[in-house]
């Protein structure tokens, strides 16, 4: 009787196991390899992106009741209240009070702008103008470099003799968060590039989605299968694979033309991402309703459902987490995409938070390519916790959608 398991075939089956163990080892390299570009990743920007959230800033303290200014919470409420502070002199005092408590040097390197922080503070709490208070001022971009051991010889040593007086602090920037464009690194914000990103993406959600999941519906469930739905369904996987910038060209081009005022509001920012988004969540949609099974659909009509019960109360929910994966898919793209919104002039200088649809917005992808490409070295840091902003808005964004696929989730 001749044996089962002959020394070739020993041999074929050693290779074949040794096989099996490299192609885990690779399978596994490449994991640990992606883990570590990503967390190299990650660490760069964490480790750039902290110092962009603090503010290097001056201590003053102003004595109102000896200023000379007038106000009160009527006069205080208008809308030209920073405006009225000014016209009474509110720079001048700030900078005879910096002028006297940080030196003529010191004072100089107190922000322009930083008096408009003091308005601000007056507008919340008129009281102020009958109190002496401190205020911690944003220095200037030479003086921010001194405190990091960088620019002149001079402004280091002017850094760390404010340092020492305990005049000079670096403290975390909560207006970083609350405050839009400025040219300055140490008055920047990105409240308005947020504000923007979200008004583009609820545009962009609600032309795409309803929309894509009908044209799903309708292709997969109405549509006649002839000539004609396979050259739309060949001419939505291509749309899907176009360039986003093709998109920008086409929003310039008709939505642009359609409403010439309206150049770099969200809403036509929006309607151009939702022309990029729409054929992922056709194609996406497609899928999850070709997955229900047949018998869903039997049973329904076997128990007299219409032909829309059967599609809107069995099949759409059934498929409506896989569409909504397709759609965190292509929302994800779009909160990403700079190059169709710059081509609608979505990369305008925004120094106030957009106050709705058609205002003037940007987009914080456009903030973060603008930021990056300033010649003042304080914007790295600010570019660094601006694309931290931008990756949490996402995991929110994507968090949200993942819970409600989860919850719309069923099994059968």
């Amino acid at each position: 009787m001749r044996p089962t398991r002959t020394e070739a075939f020993e041999q074929r089956l050693k290779q074949r196991y040794a096989s099996e163990r490299r192609f885990k080892m690779l399978g596994f390299s490449a994991i640990a390899f992606s883990v570590l570009v990503l967390a190299l990743l990650l660490g760069n920007m964490l480790y750039s992106g902290v110092a962009g959230f603090q503010r290097d800033e001056l201590r003053v303290s102003i004595d109102f009741t000896q200023a000379g200014l007038a106000g009160n919470a009527d006069t205080l409420s208008q809308s030209d209240a920073v405006q009225e502070l000014e016209r009474q002199g509110l720079p001048q005092v700030i900078e005879f009070a910096a002028t006297e408590q940080l030196g003529a040097a010191g004072a100089a390197e107190v922000s322009n702008q930083a008096w408009r922080e003091v308005a601000q503070d007056i507008i919340a709490d008129p009281g102020l103008l009958q109190s002496q208070e401190d205020f911690w001022l944003p220095t200037s971009g030479d003086l921010a470099q001194g405190v990091d051991g960088e620019g002149s010889p001079e402004m280091q040593a002017l850094a760390q003799r404010l340092v020492a007086e305990g005049k000079l602090e670096t403290n975390f920037d909560i207006g970083f968060l609350t405050r839009s464009d400025a040219t300055d690194p140490q008055m920047v914000g990105i409240w308005g590039a947020l504000k923007g990103s979200i008004l583009t993406m609820l545009v962009t959600l609600a032309l795409a989605f309803p929309i894509g999941v009908l044209a799903a519906l309708y292709l997969e469930e109405y549509a006649p299968k002839n000539r004609w739905t396979d050259i739309l369904e060949v001419s939505i996987n291509n749309l899907a694979a176009v360039p986003s910038i093709i998109f920008g060209l086409l929003g310039l081009a008709v939505f642009l033309t359609i409403f010439p005022n309206m150049r770099s509001a969200p809403l036509i920012g929006g309607m151009t991402l939702a022309l990029m988004t729409m054929p992922v969540i056709v194609i996406s949609g497609r899928n999850a309703i070709k997955a229900v099974p047949p018998s869903i659909r039997d049973g329904a009509l076997a128990v007299g459902a219409s032909p829309v019960q059967v599609v809107f109360h069995h099949v759409l929910p059934l498929a409506l987490p896989g569409i909504l994966t397709g759609t965190i898919i292509g929302m994800a793209r779009a909160l990403g995409e700079t190059a169709p919104l710059l081509m609608i002039g979505m990369r305008a200088f925004v120094a106030s938070p957009p106050d709705g649809f058609t205002s003037p917005a940007t987009v914080l992808p456009v903030q973060i390519f603008l930021w990056s490409d300033e010649i003042d070295t304080g914007f790295i840091e600010r570019t660094s916790a601006a694309i931290i902003v931008l990756l949490l808005f996402l995991l929110l964004m994507n968090g949200l959608a993942i819970y409600l696929r989860n919850k719309f989730e069923k099994s059968w």
